[in-house]
Formats: structure tokens, C-alpha cells, sequence
């Protein structure tokens, strides 16, 4: 189960260059069911997602480049590039912050992922973070991957 709030940002931290960064492509094959393929650097993942808002299931499987090419031109909607950037957060959570490239930009979000429903709950985010749309389905990648 994947267990997660999502938050537009408001500011974007100083000094991204000192944070652990992957360059990431994903598109998709299916929205309903979630069904996405993803290059994160240099990891390639087929990734299946139940339906939910906080908390959902997810299932990912590894690609490797070929599998991953010939499956990127069967994609439905536009292939979403973004930066993530990976942000430690106390006393144990990993800030996810996307910042959105090509026609998405400048649309940043931020994830945190948790390890139940109650610790996702009582969470408290960061300043920086702006308004909370982990109920919104609009800022669903898999949606942000529909838009004209």
C-alpha cells in the first residue's frame, strides 16, 4: 500500500543542487486502472496503482531500456518530465519535490509518503508547502498526463 499527502509549494527551498535528484519520464498506458511506465536516471519500472487518494495500492515491476522504449510510444496523453528532488525531512520522512518540465512547467508538487494512515494525518508540513491536494485527483500524474 502506498500511503501519501500531496501539497502544491508555495517557495521552493534553497539550494536544490545540495539533494539527491532524479530525471524522471513517465507516461501512460492506462488510467483506469493506473497502469505507468516510468525512467527514473537510469531505472526503468512498469507500475500498476489501485484507486485511492491517501492511500492506495502499488505494484511496480522492472523494465529494462528496450522494454521501456517500445512500450513509451503506445503511451495515452503526453509524457510527463520532471526533476525530483529528494529532501529529508525529521525524524524520518523523504520529501518528494516534482518540478514540472515542458508544457507542465512551472507546477512543483510535494509528496511525503507515510507508514500509516494515522502518521499521514498528524502530519504537519513544512512551511514551504503550499496548499494540500492529496484529495484533489486533478494533481494525479496520471491526469496531469491527460490535459491539452
Amino acid at each position: 500500500m502506498e500511503i501519501e499527502r500531496k501539497y502544491l509549494v508555495k517557495t521552493l527551498p534553497d539550494h536544490l543542487e545540495q539533494y539527491a535528484c532524479k530525471v524522471i519520464e513517465q507516461g501512460y498506458l492506462n488510467t483506469n486502472p493506473v497502469v505507468r511506465i516510468r525512467r527514473s536516471n537510469d531505472d526503468y519500472i512498469l507500475t500498476y496503482k489501485g484507486k485511492g487518494m491517501m492511500v492506495r495500492e502499488e505494484y511496480n515491476l522492472p523494465l529494462n531500456e528496450e522494454a521501456f522504449l517500445h512500450l513509451k510510444e503506445k503511451i495515452d496523453g503526453r509524457l510527463i518530465q520532471k526533476r525530483r528532488y529528494l529532501i529529508p525531512l525529521a525524524p524520518k520522512y523523504t520529501i518528494e519535490l516534482d518540478v514540472f518540465e515542458g508544457d507542465l512547467a512551472p507546477l512543483q508538487l510535494a509528496e511525503v509518503e507515510f507508514e500509516t494512515e494515522e502518521e499521514a494525518n498528524n502530519f504537519t508540513p513544512p512551511e514551504w508547502f503550499g496548499e494540500d491536494v492529496t484529495f484533489s485527483g486533478k494533481y494525479h500524474n496520471s491526469q496531469l498526463s491527460k490535459l491539452p
